[in-house]
């Protein structure tokens, strides 16, 4: 997926498709996330296009970036979505996309995200569970209409990714066992109030090796053709998502690669292939612009530097130990030196880079944190009462704002000192 679009350094100063980052960080402040247009069409593309001519649809995840603007983005490529609660379908549909464009995924769909998800019409609910599959039948008989569904399996494979991010082992909360999935589905024919459209697996994120996509689609596609020699019919295989991106320049699956394995996978079914992307897409089509605002002594041959943002606009490092490559936006002649680099949230555990080497470092510089663009402002929070950092996306030589920074007022917009009862 290299690509010329994106960031990269002109002139020694670091520029998101031409546009100095410094210039937006004096234009909107800091913390601030940067997006890239023409990298988030670049990678898409590169995924769509490695399909070729095998029938496919493209499921832009929601969750790893679901800001309106970015959505937009997506829905001009043609893409579709997919969903993890009912808010995230109603984000879709203000960004233009159709009931008929959005699959329904996530582990525990509230009663009340049910009654609208039916009500809508989608194009598969992804059933976690003979239970939720019983409570979407009867919330559709109840309505007298026929509820769009998909199976969810969970085939025991090891995503061999983060265990955090691993959704595929039988120990994970995510799906119905194999075996047990079997059962359910052989019972689909005698239901009238559920229409079966395909087979759903996902086994985690952040993959960066083919072995476990491709066993995945092949567990997927042997239900499917099981299915389909007992008569009955389905409209697509849903694959999941989960292709890794190079967070610290290691190898990853190519999309020529992964769309390979896919096919290979599906092709004996004769059925579509649907693919849910999200980091693949999002993630190198942001940065987070962050600048230093303190220096202080760690060890004799390092220093803590305290940045702006923290562990409330990226939370990654934090929770997974992840790993961000960290740069000067103007970097400055002299002899590297190694940094902690920390954010200013009262926890030990706001670290955004462990022991990286960069050239010198002084308050007022501004730092990238790299290959942001998917699950960073999506898990932003208001701890320590900070506000949410404002976006930009840079758009054929142009920006614009596409989030403004939240205020202390829109903060407290939702609170009230209330009246003694």
């Amino acid at each position: 997926m290299a690509s010329a679009t994106g960031f990269h350094h002109h002139a020694h100063e670091l520029v998101c498709d031409g546009v100095p980052l410094a210039g937006l960080a004096q234009a909107e402040g800091t913390p601030l996330y940067v997006y890239s247009a023409a990298a988030l069409r670049a990678r898409y593309r590169a995924i769509d296009e490695a399909f070729g001519g095998y029938p496919h649809r493209l499921h832009y995840a929601l969750k790893a970036n679901s800001t309106l603007g970015i959505a937009r983005v997506l829905r001009d490529l043609g893409s579709a979505v997919d969903a993890n609660s009912i808010w995230e379908i109603e984000l879709a549909r203000r960004a233009g996309f159709e009931p008929s464009d959005i699959v329904f995924t996530g582990v525990g769909k509230s009663p009340a995200e049910l009654e609208c998800a039916v009500r809508l019409g989608l194009k598969a609910i992804n059933a976690e569970s003979s239970g939720e599959l019983s409570r979407i039948e009867a919330i559709a008989a109840r309505a007298g209409t026929v509820a769009r569904v998909a199976v969810r399996v969970n085939p025991d494979i090891d995503a061999q990714s983060h265990p955090h991010i691993s959704t595929g082992r039988r120990i994970n909360k995510f799906g119905v066992p194999i075996e047990e999935a079997r059962r359910l589905l052989a019972s689909m024919s005698t239901r009238p109030s559920l229409h079966l459209v395909a087979v759903h697996v996902h086994v985690g994120s952040q993959i960066t090796a083919i072995a476990p996509l491709g066993a995945a689609a092949a567990a997927a596609a042997a239900l499917s053709a099981d299915l389909q020699r007992a008569g009955t019919p389905l409209e697509y295989v849903d694959v999941g998502g989960g292709l890794g991106i190079a967070y610290d320049e290691e190898a990853v699956v190519a999309p020529g690669e992964y769309a390979a394995a896919l096919v290979d996978a599906v092709r004996p079914t004769g059925l579509p292939i649907v693919v849910e992307p999200g980091r693949a897409i999002a993630g190198p089509a942001g940065v987070l612009l962050a600048r230093v605002i303190d220096r202080k002594g760690r060890t004799g041959s390092s220093e803590f530097v305290v940045v702006d943002a923290g562990m409330t606009e990226l939370m990654r490092p934090a929770l997974y130990g992840a790993f961000h490559r960290i740069e000067a936006v103007r970097p400055r002649e002299g002899a590297p030196r190694q940094y902690e680099i920390v954010g200013p949230v009262c926890e030990s555990s706001d670290v955004l880079g462990r022991d990286r080497t960069l050239p010198p470092l002084e308050v007022g510089d501004l730092v990238a944190i790299r290959d942001t663009g998917a699950y960073g402002s999506a898990m932003a929070s208001n701890y320590n009462r900070r506000p949410l950092p404002a976006e930009i996306l840079v758009d054929g030589g142009a920006w614009r704002v596409i989030r403004r920074r939240q205020t202390l007022e829109d903060m407290l917009a939702l609170e009230h000192l209330g009246t003694p009862g």
